[in-house]
């Protein structure tokens, strides 16, 4: 059950009938009706545009429209006031019945409460991290891999298909200098002393591997030349690299559906099956392009060149697909790699991309336009940097890693939950100060702390009202007489949790899982407001013994509490607790 939902329909049949008495126009659009909270709680409970969005195609006056509908909504049970206010808004004010009834199912719903089947059934590929196979994950991969992790279980929330990918880029020559500090751990292992020259990777992470290639190969590749171990090498380190991103992403519960790899792209036909397409559709041709902005001209060489015509796209210029020697440009396989996922049968496409690849956005959605026709969408999320601080200074840097805070560091040192919820907290495009001091604190300021507060007072209430012989099973619950629920406390605890369906629809359709972390934490406020009323207000305490079917409402609601704050920790991808430490 979505309340507003609901209520939208009602408005939207409202429409309908004055439209059949020729009070309005016939075959108005309504798609940009929208019921949702009042910015002002005091206006309401909720309120609709619609007699402002159907004015100028009514040819009518919106608070005409408003008086129209106002006097059919009031027709229904549930609307006990519906006021026209400003240029035509109509406010709306809800039977206290209305609201216990989305009280009720969430208790009936339980986990399934706030589900949705507004993605039905599309098919969603989110390909998120893929980051080189050169290292440990850092704490900019683990914001994108949060993030992506959490948009892909809020889609699946809301009834799409989706398919977690990581795009392995294992065809640069970021694998090859991987190789040949390998090889440099190898002869460590052998002890050889070695030195590592300048752009290498000589973090300590790669110790164990060298170790590994030592036990299994001996020295047989001792002083032999690069051309004789390189390939093998490099297959043996970029397993082994793989092997260790897949261990850091399960840290965080991270478990992706697909690696594809780069290399598979090469030999195989795919980049020159892709670039055919696009040559057909009379995208590609040769030309030289203008110099790069900044540039002098003694800076640059003009020259010709094969172009994707992006431009016809919605890109700002047209882009190379051929390097000078005649090799593939690094967007040559990444249009391939986009065309491969059109062809496996996915109708919309998230990229996760670092803020740092800001510059490519325009030129993946056109190439993507251009392959599908513009029938499949892309999205690309690009994440923002999170500092980390502690003890009022930033993060030092990981010895294992040699040159970077690793996506271990983070977890070891708060756990997986704490920085899943604190990475949530802020939009993905907004920078993030990851205060290790902070988020471990017991305070309303750590909002992982203060929402898991919640679930675990909810889950005392529960364990001791069963202890003193209540029935808290939640089809008994779900059977309460709610009508005692009437303090202001307890409706607008109640008006919060009606609105759980609405923010999940809204959150999937922006691809904003912050939306259900900010949801999470106004929630636990409304539910520690109310538990802390009853200090004051004995009636309003949740355990009352005294009167039995009053406590039966009051750990009705308590329990809905517990079950929606379990549901949008499940989406974010963080286990409720029981009990607080």
């Amino acid at each position: 059950m979505d309340l507003f939902a609901d209520i939208r329909g009602l408005v939207l049949g409202a429409i309908d009938t004055l439209a059949a008495s020729g009070a309005l126009p016939a075959g108005l659009d309504m798609a940009g009706v929208l019921v949702e909270p009042p910015r002002d709680p005091s206006h309401g409970d909720m309120a609709t545009n619609a007699a402002m969005v159907l004015a100028k195609p009514a040819a009518m006056k919106p608070r005409d429209i408003a008086a129209l509908l106002a006097e059919r909504l009031l027709a229904d049970p549930r609307v006990t006031a519906a006021e026209v206010a400003g240029p035509g808004f109509l406010n709306l004010r809800l039977a206290a019945g209305a609201w216990q009834a989305a009280l009720r199912t969430a208790l009936t719903e339980g986990a399934a409460f706030g589900r949705a089947d507004i993605g039905q059934g599309t098919r969603v590929n989110i390909e998120f991290v893929s980051a080189n196979p050169t290292g440990p994950l850092h704490v900019g991969h683990t914001r994108g891999a949060v993030f992506g992790d959490a948009l892909a279980s809020l889609m699946a929330f809301a009834g799409y298909d989706v398919t977690r990918e990581y795009y392995i880029n294992d065809a640069g020559a970021q694998v090859d200098t991987l190789a040949r500090s390998v090889y440099l751990r190898y002869l460590e292992a052998l002890g050889e002393a070695v030195a590592f020259a300048e752009g290498s990777y000589p973090g300590e992470y790669l110790k164990p591997v060298g170790a590994a290639l030592a036990a299994e190969v001996g020295e047989r590749w001792v002083d032999q030349p690069e051309a004789v171990w390189l390939p093998e090498i490099r297959a043996f380190a970029t397993d082994a690299m793989l092997a260790l991103i897949r261990d850091d992403l399960a840290a965080l519960g991270i478990r992706m559906d697909v690696y594809f790899s780069e290399k598979s792209l090469y030999g195989s036909g795919r980049i020159e099956a892709a670039i055919e397409r696009l040559d057909e559709a009379g995208l590609i041709y040769r030309g030289v392009l203008d110099p790069p902005k900044g540039k002098t001209p003694e800076d640059w060489e003009p020259r010709e060149q094969s172009l994707f015509r992006s431009t016809a796209h919605g890109d700002d210029v047209d882009r190379p697909i051929r390097k000078s020697d005649g090799g593939w440009t690094y967007f040559a396989p990444d249009i391939a790699y986009h065309w491969d996922k059109i062809e496996r049968g996915y109708t919309q496409l998230i990229d996760v991309f670092g803020a740092d690849h800001g510059g490519y956005v325009k030129r993946m959605k056109a190439a993507v336009s251009a392959l599908s026709d513009g029938q499949v969408p892309l999205d690309i999320k690009l994440t923002q940097l999170a500092k980390l601080w502690k003890d009022g200074a930033e993060f030092k840097m990981s010895k294992r890693a040699g040159t970077f805070v690793t996506l271990r560091d983070v977890v070891d040192e708060v756990g997986p939950d704490v920085t899943r919820f604190v990475m949530l907290m802020r939009r993905n495009d907004m920078p993030l100060d990851f205060d290790f001091d902070k988020v471990t604190e017991a305070s309303k300021d750590n909002p992982v702390w203060y929402v898991q507060y919640a679930h675990a007072r909810i889950a005392s209430v529960l364990r001791k009202a069963a202890e003193a012989g209540a029935d808290t099973a939640d089809a008994t619950l779900a059977r309460a007489d709610l009508a005692t629920l009437d303090d202001p406390a307890q409706l607008a605890l109640i008006r919060r949790l009606a609105d759980w369906p609405r923010q999940v629809a809204l959150a999937a359709r922006h691809h904003e899982p912050h939306r259900v972390a900010f949801f999470l934490y106004d929630l636990a406020a409304e539910f520690h407001a109310l538990y802390k009323r009853g200090d004051d207000l004995p009636g309003l305490r949740f355990l009352d013994p005294g009167r039995p079917d009053a406590q039966a409402a009051k750990i009705a609601l308590a329990r809905a509490t517990g079950v929606v704050i379990a549901n949008g920790l499940a989406i974010l991808g963080v286990t409720p607790v029981e009990e607080m430490r």
